[in-house]
Formats: structure tokens, sequence, C-alpha cells
């Protein structure tokens, strides 16, 4: 079973994600939040295995969260979730420690 934690800052976005991937028998959506925080605290609480991260989100924003999650929890992948493709996001958020987008 593969564990999965959902940050973003859309409500929308986060229970469509969580409606699709709830419907595979072989992921479990361990938490939903709303900013990078939340995902930082929820990540080192639930220990999932993957996190999909938004890049902007109030407060610290996924680029901040995904470099804590990085340092202090080796085991989880941090996926981007986000509709910009600019090189420069991306790059920083591979830096960050995200495993992919």
């Amino acid at each position: 079973m593969i564990s999965v934690l959902i940050a973003d800052d859309h409500h929308l976005v986060r229970t469509s994600i969580a409606h699709l991937l709830n419907e595979e028998c072989d992921i479990k959506i361990v938490g939903e939040v709303d900013d990078g925080e939340s995902a930082v605290t929820q990540c080192r609480h639930l220990k999932p295995d993957i996190v999909l991260m938004d890049i902007r989100m109030p407060g610290i924003g996924g680029l901040e969260a995904t470099r804590r999650i990085n340092r202090s929890m080796k085991d989880a992948k941090v996926l981007i979730l986000t509709a910009h493709m600019e090189d420069s996001v991306l790059r920083r958020m591979l830096e960050a420690g995200a495993s992919g987008f």
C-alpha cells in the first residue's frame, strides 16, 4: 500500500486528486493539507511514502516545505503538482529534493 499526503491550497484540487487516487486499490490517502507548514508537520506525523506538493501555497510554500521534508524525512518522496512549468522553478524544486513533477 502506497501512502499519500496531498498538499495544495485549493480545496477542489485536493479533493479531486484524493477522489481519483482512492479508486486505486494500492494507494491510501493519509492526509490533505492546504499550506507548506502543515505539509511538513503532517509528513512528520503521518510518514507518507509520497507527498503530492503544490508549489505556490500560503506560508512557506512548496519549495521550502520540500526542503524541510527532504532534510528530515528521507523516505518520503515529494512529487510536485503544478501547472507552472518554468524551468527555473522546476530546477529549484529538484535542488530542494523533489523526486519529480
